[in-house]
């Protein structure tokens, strides 16, 4: 039996081997951060609190508490913590006890993919079967079976989607969606800093096109947002909902110490500044813990470098862990590939996945113990995620960003300071560009007539109607403008 090294040992042989420390440009430790937290609200309904308690949570974190507390004083909100602080809590907590106090209040969840709601509706489904709950959740996306559909529009307590689905399965059918509508009490929008640019000013306009059906149901949603480190979650949120925001981001989560190494790749051609494959030198860092069965998770920048990686990292380790110890995660895999792959990772059964920003999201993998960055993500937001995978609550974590020969990958590495002092990207939408927002009047239009003077969210649109008039899309008939074409918008 040879001896297997822990992470200490391989932390002091990156720190001794010449070979590597010439390598290494860069090397920030990230003390570890005691837990703040807050008691358990009084309320809370005693099979909740039980199921809760039989999960380890017997308090909550202060920003959970804070998220609470604005909740059910119907307060919106915007929660900003890093990965894996327990944001999920920040909306579960408050929404089962609005079902639980009346069992007629309805959610609707909003996450950016399939697998993270498909990730999401477990969490919230094994918390109500523990707690032995009368609460229906349910996902609907294209996946659902036609016959379910009708039993999720019908009785689901919590409704889980994304925006895609709102906007043209939902949203245009909601006379067959009355009992969620007329008694929706939260709205969660995870993920918020996915929301930006193009694809955030169209769901900005489905928003839009949400609260009108509210409206015109009675009902007025609290909107609760989470988000990862961006620089105006605030903003950004309140341009998406257009509701006045609390900021939340009075993190209380503990986290472990963290060594982040920016690793350079030596040159191997002087006069044409070439330096030796990052893919090639990532392979040898990450078969140096995995060989060491120590959870590792690779981030690569393409499906393809993920499947020449992955094939590496077999190579490397099938004698000593077997073919299923490593691997791939990306778009274009099956649901259940991906669900088994989440599952190994967080039973320890599986050492190490090597992704493409995939998991970069809050799906749970449960948190490893190193993630190894082939290339720089592009943004500083994705590599603050993509560090975040590991790093237990407890114990240390190693982060290694590997740099190409691209010109960004080498102005990060060289300017370490850039990278750990600038605040993350600003996120930007435009919702009343134009061309997006003549769309979604089509389609709103359609939903429900407009009245003379309404507006859409906060924008005048009555210059748009009539143009839409004139192109005999609608038809307007005294002081309301009707969906009269054919087609569907």
């Amino acid at each position: 039996m040879k001896f297997r090294k822990n992470l200490q040992d391989i932390i002091g042989d990156l720190k001794l081997d010449d070979s590597v420390k010439g390598n290494i440009v860069h090397w920030q430790t990230i003390d570890e951060k005691k837990a703040k937290t807050a008691e358990m609200p009084s309320e809370v309904h005693p099979l909740l609190k039980e199921a809760l308690n039989n999960r380890g949570v017997k308090e909550l974190y202060t920003h959970q508490k804070t998220a609470y507390e604005k909740a059910t004083q119907g307060e919106s909100f915007v929660a900003v913590t890093p990965t894996a602080s327990g944001k999920t809590l920040c909306y579960n907590l408050p929404v089962l006890q609005g079902i639980v106090q009346n069992p007629n209040a309805r959610a609707l969840y909003l996450f950016p993919t399939k697998a993270l709601a498909q990730d999401q509706k477990s969490e919230i489904n094994e918390l109500i079967q523990e707690a032995g709950l009368q609460i229906n959740s349910y996902t609907y996306d294209g996946d659902t079976p036609a016959n379910i559909r009708q039993k999720v529009r019908k009785a689901g307590h919590v409704v889980i989607t994304n925006p895609d689905m709102l906007h043209s399965a939902i949203l245009p059918h909601h006379t067959k969606w009355v009992s969620l509508f007329e008694n929706l009490q939260y709205v969660v929008i995870d993920e918020l800093h996915i929301y930006r640019g193009v694809f955030g000013s169209h769901v900005a306009n489905v928003i839009r096109r949400l609260k009108r059906i509210c409206e015109y149901y009675g009902s007025n949603p609290v909107f609760i947002c989470t988000s990862a480190t961006i620089s105006n979650p605030l903003e950004l949120a309140e341009r998406l909902t257009e509701k006045k925001m609390r900021l939340i981001d009075n993190n209380g989560a503990p986290s472990g110490k963290k060594h982040f190494l920016f690793y350079n790749p030596p040159i191997v051609n002087k006069p044409l500044n070439i330096r030796r494959s990052a893919t090639l030198e990532t392979r040898q860092l990450a078969g140096q813990f995995l060989k060491n069965k120590i959870q590792t998770i690779v981030f690569a920048r393409s499906r393809v470098r993920v499947e020449i990686l992955l094939t590496y990292l077999q190579e490397l380790v099938q004698h000593k862990l077997g073919p299923k110890a490593i691997r791939g995660y990306r778009g274009g895999y099956l649901p259940t590939e991906r669900r088994d792959i989440e599952k190994g990772l967080r039973a320890g059964d599986i050492y190490g996945v090597v992704s493409t920003n995939a998991l970069e999201l809050g799906v749970d993998i449960g948190q490893l113990q190193v993630c190894i960055m082939n290339g720089y993500p592009g943004t500083i937001a994705s590599a603050w995620q993509q560090a975040g995978r590991a790093g237990r609550r407890h114990g240390e974590a190693v982060v290694i960003m590997v740099a190409s020969s691209s010109p960004l990958d080498q102005y990060i590495i060289q300017h370490p300071d850039y990278f750990f002092n600038r605040s993350p990207e600003t996120a930007r939408i435009n919702p009343d560009n134009l061309i997006i927002l003549v769309d979604h009047l089509k389609c709103a239009a359609y939903e429900l007539p407009f009245k003379k003077g309404e507006t859409f969210g906060e924008t005048e649109v009555e210059e748009v109607l009539e143009y839409l008039t004139e192109e005999r899309i609608l038809h307007q008939n005294g002081d309301k403008w009707y969906w009269m074409n054919d087609a569907f918008p």
